[in-house]
């Protein structure tokens, strides 16, 4: 039987289309060892499964949540105002408006109700997800030498692509 390990992030979205763009953030945790889950609900279709969800989330060890949502993308701001949890906003592309609704709609917070909010799709989502692996490496030895393995990386990848245009 294998043992379930505690959720450390949730990845929550508005709308299963909007898991393509969330899949980045899952990757980066991933590739960090972050214990993470993807969680399902929307402010407006199922307010109280966002409620139940952001008032449970750090009695379950929850310590991070990144919330995607597009168009009016009011669900970070909801669960902001419903844990004492560190959130994450997303703007996902999901209207003609081409995300910019969404990035209005997460970063215009009323004072009081923080929201860390990230570019539009997926960089966004990629973002969110290193901005939660910094934040817990505060206190992880272990995390803090991927993070800088990571960084490491992305600079020789550079110096290497230059090499390839000579």
């Amino acid at each position: 039987m294998q043992e379930k390990k505690e959720v450390v992030v949730s990845v929550v979205m508005g709308s299963d289309s909007d898991l393509p763009v969330m899949e980045e953030a899952v990757k980066v945790l991933a590739e960090f060892g972050v214990p993470h889950e993807l969680y399902l609900t929307s402010a407006h279709r199922t307010p109280e499964r966002t409620t139940a969800f952001a008032r449970s989330a750090a009695k379950r060890g929850v310590r991070i949540i990144v919330v995607g949502a597009g168009a009016a993308a009011h669900l970070a701001g909801v669960i902001a105002s419903q844990t004492l949890l560190p959130v994450i906003g997303v703007p996902i592309d999901a209207t003609s408006l081409k995300g910019m609704d969404a990035l209005l709609a997460t970063v215009q917070m009323p004072g009081g109700i923080p929201v860390a909010t990230m570019a539009i799709g997926k960089a966004g989502a990629k973002n969110a997800a290193l901005l939660a692996v910094r934040v817990l490496a505060l206190d992880s030895p272990d995390l803090q030498k991927k993070l800088q393995a990571y960084i490491r990386k992305m600079a020789s990848d550079v110096e290497r692509k230059h090499e390839n245009l000579k």
